[in-house]
């Protein structure tokens, strides 16, 4: 849905002197369409992965000057923009999750089809790794990041093996939780909805990286952050992520004004404008493409007014 975002941020992004913060740089690709549809935009980018950025900071090399890449989540996205001494922005983009990169890279272990170490850190450099996760939590934690963060209705069947065979051996690679996976769900549950351990994996990866948390920080720094007429363009995955980001959205689009005002004063008025209705889907034809984009939904939004206290 690159297209779509690249729509979604143009009226801003084709003022003089406009700035666009990419909070998910990954390997490049959606900065690189960026810089190169609006040739006068300064971009920022924000990844937590030193390779991301190595990796992305060759493919934008030739727009010199244009960029700024950061080592940064984007929780951190206020104090990056105080840092750099840019009070407000004119586009804002997420696209949130795991990138295809670190999907492809078998050993950072995300993938759930090839058989890898147990870590899901987007920055291997800090932070715990799912093995630890597996190993260490209490039960009752365990199942609440499963229930919680994958959705998955079989949370207490996978944790209750988790937790036999740990006192055994410690986790350490994917291919065995995959499989005690399978070999804990009824047959029904194996029958629906893909590979029965993507639930799990989608949690861990949550958990291991804060995911949630930091996008509840994030997403309220970003429509802090931008600027009157400033867009933000945000691609989730799942819908934890997108429930989050309509909310957001929603709350900034309405009027806070008490009930049964004649008139309603600007400070209660709402300050953002949605953009889409709903979430957007991809087509078909991109779904065909590329088949990683079929669970991605799309949400806009634009600045209308300044914050009043």
């Amino acid at each position: 849905m690159l297209q779509r975002c690249l729509d979604l941020l143009a009226p801003a992004l084709e003022r003089p002197g406009a700035v666009v913060v990419d909070c998910t740089l990954g390997l490049g690709g959606h900065s690189e369409a960026l810089l190169t549809r609006f040739p006068e935009v300064h971009l920022i980018g924000l990844d937590r992965d030193k390779e991301a950025l190595r990796l992305s900071g060759e493919r934008l090399a030739p727009f010199g000057d244009r960029v700024t890449l950061v080592h940064a989540i984007y929780a951190d996205l206020a104090e990056v923009l105080d840092g750099l001494r840019i009070p407000t922005v004119q586009g804002i983009l997420f696209d949130l999750g795991v990138s295809s990169m670190q999907l492809d890279e078998a050993d950072r272990g995300f993938a759930y089809a090839q058989d890898a170490p147990l870590d899901m850190r987007m920055d291997q450099t800090t932070g715990i790794s799912a093995a630890e996760v597996l190993n260490t939590y209490a039960p009752g934690e365990l199942v609440r990041i499963l229930r919680q963060y994958g959705e998955e209705k079989q949370a207490k069947r996978i944790v209750s093996a988790v937790v036999r065979e740990r006192v055994k051996e410690p986790f350490t690679n994917s291919a065995r939780l995959v499989e005690l996976i399978r070999d804990s769900l009824p047959q029904a549950a194996k029958r629906t909805g893909g590979n029965p351990a993507k639930r799990t994996f989608q949690a861990l990866r949550i958990e291991v990286n804060g995911e949630l948390s930091g996008l509840e920080r994030a997403i309220p720094a970003a429509v802090d952050r931008i600027a009157v007429g400033g867009r933000i363009a945000v691609l989730s995955y799942h819908s934890l992520e997108d429930r989050l980001v309509k909310q957001v959205f929603a709350a900034g689009a309405t009027s806070t004004a008490p009930p049964g005002l004649p008139v309603v004063p600007e400070k209660y008025q709402p300050k953002l404008k949605l953009l889409t209705r709903g979430a957007e889907l991809p087509t078909e034809e991109e779904i065909a493409e590329n088949r990683r984009a079929a669970p991605a939904r799309c949400r806009g939004v634009e600045r209308i007014r300044e914050a009043r206290l």
